[in-house]
């Protein structure tokens, strides 16, 4: 479930120091239906969004019209909204509560991998504690 902020906006906060999620971040920006800013959380004052430093630093965060998510169900969210109706689809099944627990398991995966992953960098690689 969402948590409520009092940010009115359509904010995606993921980790700038991050290629992977940089690229992710500016395709997601470009090719979404709606008007939403991406903005890596190392230059956000994450306070006024309802986010604090280490939500932020542990996982992707969308800010959308007063709701925070999180995880797949950002992902989820954002797939929603793209332009491609096949790419919508995916975003309608991995926010299904039938698939909740492996959408949650495969945002974990491409986390603990994104340094591996196209435009992944070293500097991508999460600590051994997330």
């Amino acid at each position: 479930m969402p948590k409520p902020t009092e940010a009115k906006a359509r904010l995606l906060i993921f980790d700038g120091d991050c290629g992977f999620c940089t690229t992710t971040a500016n395709w997601i920006v470009e090719h979404s239906s709606v008007e939403v800013a991406a903005k890596p959380y190392q230059w956000t004052d994450l306070e006024p969004l309802g986010l604090t430093r280490d939500e932020a630093e542990a996982k992707v965060q969308l800010v959308w019209d007063g709701l925070i998510y999180s995880c797949h169900k950002c992902f989820a969210k954002l797939l929603m909204i793209q332009r491609n109706p096949l790419i919508r689809l995916v975003g309608r099944i991995v926010n299904s509560k039938a698939l909740d627990g492996i959408s949650s398991l495969g945002y974990d995966w491409v986390a603990k991998n994104r340094h591996r992953l196209p435009g992944g960098t070293p500097a991508c690689k999460m600590p051994p504690s997330v």
